[in-house]
């Protein structure tokens, strides 16, 4: 088993409420997004994003508005809906409480 595939499969499994979270504190571009999470070191690239923030907004957590651009194309800018915010802190819940369960498994595993 490659490591590296175990990694981007814990990366990808964050991915959805690491996006949720970059959005509570109001709207982002797509390359605002990209870039928060390459700042965290979560190595991922746009054929990655694109479709799951179209599967967020399908699913009733995100909104988005075009916006014209003087330099290019209209950008789309994504905000969290309502449903999106409460699905958020249920996230956030849920992370909190898995944080503990892993972290106690892996602290008695590994000072035994």
């Amino acid at each position: 088993m490659k490591i590296e595939n175990t990694k981007a499969q814990m990366r990808k499994g964050v991915l959805e409420f690491c996006i949720l979270s970059i959005l509570k504190d109001g709207e982002a571009y797509t390359s605002d997004i990209l870039e928060s999470l390459k700042e965290a070191k979560l190595l991922v690239v746009e054929g990655t994003v694109y479709p799951l923030l179209t599967r967020l907004k399908n699913s009733g957590l995100l909104n988005y508005r075009w916006e014209e651009s003087t330099g290019g194309p209209p950008r789309k800018y994504y905000e969290l809906t309502e449903t999106g915010k409460l699905f958020l802190k249920e996230l956030i819940t849920t992370w909190d409480e898995l944080q503990t369960a892993v972290n106690r498994v892996t602290s008695e595993k590994t000072t035994k």
